[in-house]
């Protein structure tokens, strides 16, 4: 699917303008259940909950949800998409759904800092569960975890803030399937028009859609994309009415309407944000540039392999401390303070300022590593903020 084939997958797909009265927008279903004619009936759209067009109750289906899902399923090549209410909400259903007591989790140590503290703090206590954290680019250490016994998931970021690491998805997703593992991806950074993981043999994809599916910063969710109809049936889609995690009718709406313009937003992100790497990998003060859309990115003949293009997300390093980093950040105005992105505005954090010793040593990365994320102001004001921030060290 090019391109041109992905907007209209996202402009009409599951949209069927004839059962909604012609009508160019879907409505939002707000009822909390649906009737049948036949008592018969009913029982056989409460016990099958994946059959196509049947809704029970609105803990379990929604018509409104089951149009965003259709449509994400297309655009990531998979054969069913699982919305949650948040992305949080999908990682952990991922993990539940394909792990069980005393399993074994090969996590890659810069994955979202939530996914870490869920396996950390709930599933090792509570489950018996064993974790392993891996780079995810030295193919042995990630082959030596997968064979410890019992293992069952394989965690991935690629790219994975806040270094911007590419993990080699197609090796790893090899070595996975040698040892009977399942893979699972955080797909977000690049949304499912710049990577599409599943065609890479990526079991499981996971979106945060609070971010550039959403492009607005107006709505929380989340979503679950795999080519294994049974995993999603049977036991993520389980899981979400169990845990009563799923998206409501209102958000799944923003989101439709996110998606039709996500073609168009994710290219000027791009856009912007190459110009602004650019600008600061020129910059005397600055000593270091994090973005995958960089020539000098170290992995970036792996990069063009597999992605179709990049974030508006990066990081940078300052020659400078980093209170010093921290006061650049202050004297930024168009560069909001706050930990989100993927919306219309940009945002400046230094995410690892009190972070441990030993997570600066993995990342290699210094206390005053700056995250910038570049919304749709225009790359000519973003760069006059940041003058005008570097003017003041």
């Amino acid at each position: 699917m090019n391109f041109r084939e992905e907007r209209i997958t996202i402009t009409h797909t599951a949209d069927e303008y004839d059962k909604y009265l012609n009508a160019v927008v879907p409505p939002v279903f707000l009822n909390s259940l649906h009737l049948y004619d036949r008592f018969e009936d009913y029982l056989d759209a409460a016990e099958n909950p994946c059959q196509e067009g049947k809704f029970v109750y609105g803990r379990d289906g929604n018509p409104t949800v089951h149009i965003l899902e259709r449509k994400i399923a297309k655009l990531e090549h998979g054969t069913r998409a699982v919305v949650f209410a948040s992305g949080m909400g999908a990682a952990a259903a991922a993990i539940m759904a394909t792990c069980v007591s005393g399993s074994h989790v090969v996590c890659m140590r810069d994955v979202y800092q939530p996914v870490k503290r869920f396996l950390n703090n709930f599933c090792i206590p509570r489950f018996g569960m064993k974790v392993t954290y891996v780079s995810g680019n030295d193919l042995d250490e990630v082959e030596a975890a997968m064979k410890q016994p019992n293992t069952s998931l394989m965690i991935l970021e690629s790219p994975a803030t806040f270094v911007f690491r590419v993990v080699d998805l197609e090796a790893v997703t090899k070595l996975a399937h040698k040892y009977g593992v399942k893979t699972y991806i955080d797909n977000t950074c690049l949304t499912p028009l710049f990577q599409k993981p599943l065609d890479m043999g990526i079991d499981i994809v996971m979106h945060t859609m609070s971010k550039y599916i959403g492009g607005h910063s107006d709505i929380i969710g989340g979503v679950l994309t795999s080519k294994d109809e049974e995993l999603m049936c049977r036991l993520i889609t389980t899981v979400r009415e169990w845990y009563a995690s799923i998206l409501g009718p209102m958000e799944a709406w923003l989101a439709i309407r996110g998606l039709r313009t996500l073609p168009v937003r994710v290219k000027e992100h791009q856009r912007i944000g190459l110009e602004v790497a650019r600008y600061l990998e020129k910059q005397p003060k600055v000593k270091r540039v994090y973005y995958t859309g960089l020539e000098s990115h170290p992995q970036a003949e792996l990069i063009k392999k597999q992605q179709k293009g990049h974030t508006s997300l990066m990081s940078l390093e300052l020659d400078a401390s980093p209170e010093e980093a921290v006061k650049f950040i202050n004297r930024l105005h168009l560069f909001g303070k706050g930990c989100s992105w993927g919306g219309y505005e940009s945002l400046a954090i230094a995410p690892l300022y009190r972070a441990e010793q030993e997570e600066l040593h993995f990342l290699q990365a210094d206390r005053g590593l700056i995250r910038l994320y570049c919304g749709l102001e225009g790359s000519e004001s973003l760069i006059d903020d940041l003058d005008r921030a570097f003017a003041g060290m």
